[in-house]
């Protein structure tokens, strides 16, 4: 349980609104710059390669690397903030919550939300019918009655197996997008809590040091989830859609937090708004960690043929996927 006994003095002193609000608008700029370079650096690199021999390999080492990025955010960043938030002297001392760990409780609810997303979405996928006609349209009749039965067997072999491919293919793709897409959501509840709470701040000792962490934070998150875009292989436009959203989620959220403390002078150490930061927390990490476990880390170690033709890509990738999480972890020493 965190202790309420404060330093009066330095929380005196660090306490200037008008230091604050410099801060902030420095922040705005800073993080929406580092957000558009860490999220589009991925999907250029992709577009870069794209074409050539290596382009499956390196997509999928940027793709294990953003998932150990993925997961350590959810539980090394966001999962320990919600906690403390609903443990706060002040929460933890009220009921219901200190009857219970709603911090765990709310981050279940969001891994079964995830998995439930997940099943629909894949089974109404799976139960569309097929875009592709079976074999034996006029044209191809009027091939086959000049061909030998021999040549039509092999035809109708050689389309079949084409048309299986390409159904596999097209569901791979519609479960990636889906995939991306609910990364997004979960990412963008966790950039607007921590934009709100930055916002509603007037602390400028707090603030100072977390412009360079949350600015490296946002590099990170955002190559993560845009190795998940340039892997799913959005049109350009929903593409760009994406990254604008997550460059200005959190920017967008300081701005909010900022109207909202000088409409309400609400602050954001009150107990109704750490309950809230501690249940969206929670809510967006059990997304982030079920994303990560099942539809990124798991889907790309058992269920890729790359893999498992290739031995030491397996390794390249766990690689990839230490240096993540590591990568974000050591971010939890400033932000």
């Amino acid at each position: 349980m965190a202790r309420c006994v404060t330093d009066t003095a330095r929380a005196l002193f660090c306490r200037d609104s008008q230091a604050a609000t410099h801060l902030k608008l420095v922040s705005i700029c800073v993080i929406f710059v580092t957000s558009v370079v860490g999220i589009s650096s991925p999907v250029m690199l992709a577009r870069l390669f794209q074409g050539k021999p290596v382009y499956d390999k390196v997509l999928l080492v940027i793709k294990c690397f953003a998932a150990g990025v993925i997961l350590s955010t959810s539980l090394v960043h966001v999962l320990p903030d919600a906690f403390d938030a609903l443990s706060d002297c002040q929460v933890a001392s009220q009921h219901p919550w200190k009857d219970f760990p709603f911090s765990g409780l709310v981050a279940l609810i969001g891994a079964l939300l995830g998995l439930l997303v997940d099943v629909t979405a894949t089974g109404h996928v799976h139960n569309k019918p097929s875009p592709y006609t079976p074999i034996g349209t006029q044209e191809e009749l009027q091939v086959s009655a000049s061909s030998e039965k021999k040549s039509i067997v092999e035809l109708g072999v050689a389309m079949t197996m084409s048309c299986h491919d390409r159904q596999a293919e097209e569901l791979a793709k519609l479960k990636q997008r889906l995939v991306s897409q609910v990364l997004e959501i979960g990412i963008i509840f966790h950039s607007v809590i921590i934009g709100v709470t930055m916002g509603m701040s007037q602390n400028k000792c707090t603030i100072r040091p977390l412009i360079a962490a949350l600015a490296f934070h946002q590099i990170f998150e955002g190559m993560g989830l845009g190795g998940c875009i340039a892997q799913a292989g959005f049109k350009l436009g929903t593409t760009a859609y994406m990254c604008f959203m997550f460059s200005v989620t959190t920017p967008m959220g300081i701005i909010l937090g900022m109207i909202v403390f000088s409409i309400t002078g609400y602050d954001d150490s009150s107990p109704n708004a750490l309950i809230l930061e501690g249940l969206l927390g929670s809510l967006s990490s059990g997304i982030l960690i079920y994303m990560a476990l099942v539809d990124l880390i798991a889907a790309d170690f058992f269920h890729n043929k790359m893999m498992d033709s290739m031995h030491w890509m397996k390794k390249a990738c766990y690689i990839a996927l230490v240096l993540g999480s590591a990568s974000m972890s050591v971010l939890a020493l400033w932000a």
